[in-house]
């Protein structure tokens, strides 16, 4: 039995955890012995594993009921975060089916935005897919709608408790009725339509538990409408390659259909690709790129028969080529610039591209004809990011959605041939933008790099040192940090809380050059750039030691466990989210392998070293004040498996002995995410309030 006391957190006397049970187990790698006491907590499926959750979370609920405001400001996030929530309008389809425009809706509070059409832009919205009516506590989500290019079908994908599992079932838009089959095991897909079905990628059914048993054999299958699965044809597999990703997409016109194929299990960042040309007597996959480096490539569109596609072969900050399959030449469309081009920020419509650029992490968007002559720059309404731009071929107007710190997601409509922008529609929430304001800084890491971030706070911010201060980063997988908003962020700088978003290496917000310094034996930049960040507010007297938190979720939860490790001294809160804790067995679960292309693996002996260097389990060390931590995780959570969670937070309770509390909160029937808006606002209320507790709040304006 699992032996814990239960702390009274009113009391003030120190914390008593659950105490875990340590085995003795050990590995070597590469001649270096390593402990891991907490092994059995990886068996997410064990009775001891369930009551060790169970006592953990016990303990963290009796903390949080001392917070006097939690649930006042959990009212003041459901409050702002009451207002509608519409995407942009999309369409597709032939003869009578054109007429109908789809949206998803959210009316304020409720657990999953739900799906509409109405006939054009003016007609009366009916329900296509209320998600909310799928599970009694509103977990079960929608994740594809892919409509046929005749707009007669369209491909419905759920996931239940935020797996990343999805099931797949394929809808008659003109009854809104389902077919009868049932798609299941579905992972890293889409719907590709191509005549009477669709392409798409899964596993076989896995052994063992299916939330953490390692993901192998990515295969991709067709299926044909009204059919059952089993008689799906396999499409493509590699079985001498097991740890590959296999995903296809087909053009607008449904013409080629296209293959990628990545091995970021084997340490390679970029994609080969290949296609099958639907009008061509041969029926199987000839090479655009034919084997796997670190170049990306990606489908855009064909124009007859050459295929668009963007790519940073030899162009780190990317560019769009033309590949003539026919006479397959790959030539440059559209060069490279001094500016990046964002990562997938190629949309289609009216026949134009339109390609998002960044410029010191703030979005742009320049047109260009289907033959790459640059047309005009979108005239966007302030300094933030966008979304958008998709349409049909035929279509004479567009949608984007602009956001940043301070403008809620507001949408547009553009105008293709006046190439103007009008607004759509203009959420209305509970707060004064004009209060506050957000400013970009500058500041100089270890190695001398000069690094980006955006403060937000109120107007009039006195720089005494004495602001709570929350620093949130990621700095990994190419993924770039923009500004956006977030409602669940207002009441924490209501509270004269600073928010601050560091654009750390290992983004993409420089293009490649910048991802690739934060990478594999250069991951330590990315903890270097953070730690920078704190010194810098500190520095400028926009906070202090005692004041600051720093968050970061999935890779960010890594950063936090790392520089808390580095410099503990640094931070007063820390909030590691759904973290990648075990630098040295990520790779064997799931699909962590397909992290190894920005990690390294412990395989190696060379990575090993940097991985054990700052793995955050493996850097615990007795004697440390560490900050007050809560650690989140979630029961669901098939990307980052909870063990890496569990065995952080056991070890991290074993070897502190200070007064700082470390929790863990562990979420039920959720996965990588908050499954629901419910469970968003709950998590957000505990963990500013723990923030704004542990920095010395001790009850709200």
């Amino acid at each position: 039995m699992l032996d814990m006391t239960t702390a009274d957190a009113q009391s003030g006397d120190p914390i008593q955890y659950p105490k875990a049970r340590k085995v003795d187990h050990t590995d070597t790698y590469h001649g270096t012995v390593v402990a891991d006491p907490y092994r059995w907590l990886e068996d997410d499926r064990s009775a001891e594993t369930a009551e060790w959750v169970k006592a953990e979370n016990k303990v963290t609920d009796a903390y949080m009921a001392q917070i006097p405001y939690r649930k006042q400001l959990q009212q003041r996030m459901e409050k702002i975060y009451n207002y509608p929530k519409y995407s942009a309008p999309f369409h597709q389809g032939t003869g009578d089916m054109n007429k109908w425009y789809y949206f998803y809706k959210n009316d304020g509070l409720q657990n999953q935005s739900v799906l509409y059409r109405q006939v054009g832009l003016d007609g009366k919205p009916e329900v296509v897919l209320d998600p909310n009516q799928w599970s009694a506590d509103g977990t079960t989500k929608l994740t594809v709608f892919s409509l046929s290019k005749n707009g007669k079908y369209a491909v419905v994908g759920t996931s239940k408790g935020g797996s990343d599992w999805f099931s797949y079932r394929v809808m008659d838009l003109t009854t809104k009725q389902y077919l009868p089959e049932t798609l299941d095991w579905v992972k890293v897909s889409g719907a590709a339509w191509q005549g009477d079905g669709f392409y798409y990628s899964r596993y076989p059914k896995p052994e063992g538990s299916a939330l953490a048993a390692k993901n192998d054999n990515h295969q991709v299958f067709f299926h044909r409408i009204n059919t059952e699965q089993s008689a799906d044809r396999l499409v493509y597999e590699d079985t001498k390659n097991l740890q590959r990703f296999h995903t296809l997409a087909t053009t607008d016109d449904e013409r080629f259909a296209v293959l990628s194929v990545s091995d970021r299990g084997q340490g390679k960042d970029g994609n080969a690709l290949f296609f099958i040309d639907s009008q061509a007597a041969e029926k199987t996959f000839a090479p655009i790129i034919a084997d796997v480096t670190d170049s990306r490539y990606s489908l855009i569109d064909n124009r007859g028969d050459v295929l668009l596609m963007q790519t940073n072969d030899k162009a780190p900050n990317g560019k769009i080529v033309a590949f003539d399959t026919e006479k397959k030449a790959l030539t440059t469309l559209i060069g490279e610039t001094k500016y990046p081009m964002a990562d997938g920020g190629v949309s289609t419509g009216g026949r134009k591209l339109f390609v998002e650029y960044t410029k010191d992490v703030v979005s742009e968007i320049q047109v260009f004809d289907y033959m790459g002559k640059r047309e005009s720059t979108v005239e966007l309404p302030g300094l933030g990011s966008v979304g958008g731009f998709g349409g049909q071929p035929e279509d004479t107007f567009v949608f984007y959605s602009f956001t940043s710190f301070t403008t809620p997601s507001t949408i547009y409509r553009y105008d293709i041939a006046s190439r103007k922008s009008t607004v759509f529609r203009a959420p209305e929430v509970d707060f004064k933008p004009g209060d506050y304001e957000t400013k970009q800084v500058f500041f100089t890491s270890k190695d001398g790099t000069k690094v980006p971030m955006f403060l937000t706070h109120r107007k009039g911010l006195k720089l005494d040192g004495t602001n709570p201060t929350l620093l949130y980063g990621y700095g990994g997988f190419n993924v770039s940090l923009p500004p956006g908003f977030n409602p669940l962020r207002i009441p924490f700088l209501e509270q004269g809380g600073i928010y601050v978003q560091a654009n750390l290496r290992g983004g993409s917000e420089y293009g490649e050059a910048w991802h690739e310094q934060g990478m594999k034996l250069k991951k330590q930049n990315v903890f270097d750039d953070f730690i920078a960040a704190a010194e810098y507010l500190i520095k400028e007297k926009y906070t202090s030691s005692a004041k600051l938190a720093i968050m970061g979720g999935s890779n960010g939860g890594l950063l936090v466990g790392a520089v808390m490790n580095q410099r503990p001294d640094l931070f007063r809160v820390a909030i590691p989210q759904v973290g990648v804790m075990d630098m040295l067995r990520f790779h064997k679960f799931t699909i962590g392998w397909n992290w190894i292309a920005d990690y390294g693996s412990s395989d190696n002996p060379e990575e090993f070293k940097a991985l054990y260097a700052y793995s955050p389990i493996h850097n615990l060390k007795p004697g440390q004040n560490y900050p007050a931590t809560l650690i989140s995780t979630a029961d669901h959570d098939d990307r980052v498996v909870p063990a890496h969670s569990f065995k952080y937070a056991a070890t991290l309770q074993e070897v502190y002995k200070g007064n700082n509390p470390v929790l863990i909160r562990v979420e039920t029937n959720s996965g990588h995410g908050a499954s629901n808006t419910k469970k968003n606002i709950e998590d957000a209320a505990e963990t500013y309030s723990f923030i704004l507790w542990n920095v010395g709040v001790k009850a709200l304006r």
